[in-house]
């Protein structure tokens, strides 16, 4: 990886786009057995629908760590100084995720040069299901 450089990047400038193609069913329940969260929600159809949902939904945790990978992608992880997420709808099985994000503002703090980040996870109808911002330190 080839980390950007603060005199080269300008405020709009968007970071590669991350496809990280269609949520499964066996993805979903992956996360819940690494992550320890076996909540029902996530795994039964059924006890999804008897919590007044539509089927199973992803991990919310699961969707924050898709948009991370599109700054540790651009960046690498130990220039990330702040990572904050807002959930705005539920992920299904068979939803397809993208992850955008673009630089909001550059400035320099405590001796660093900083980059703002606008960040967001996508569904395939264009719903933003997680949105965000990133700070990181650049050279």
């Amino acid at each position: 990886m080839t980390m950007p450089k603060f005199d080269e990047i300008n405020v709009g400038d968007a970071l590669p786009e991350l496809n990280l193609g269609v949520l499964t069913r066996e993805g979903i329940a992956a996360f819940a057995h690494a992550s320890g969260d076996m909540n029902p929600i996530h795994l039964d159809e059924e006890a999804a629908k008897a919590n007044k949902l539509p089927g199973i939904i992803a991990h919310g945790m699961l969707n924050m760590a898709f948009l991370s990978r599109v700054v540790t992608g651009w960046v690498p992880q130990s220039q990330l100084r702040r990572l904050e997420t807002r959930f705005a709808a539920m992920a299904f099985p068979g939803d397809t995720v993208v992850c955008r994000g673009e630089v909001s503002g550059k400035r320099e703090d405590g001796g660093e040069k900083l980059a703002d980040l606008t960040i967001e996870l996508v569904n395939g109808k264009g719903e933003t299901l997680l949105a965000g911002g990133a700070i990181v330190a650049l050279s």
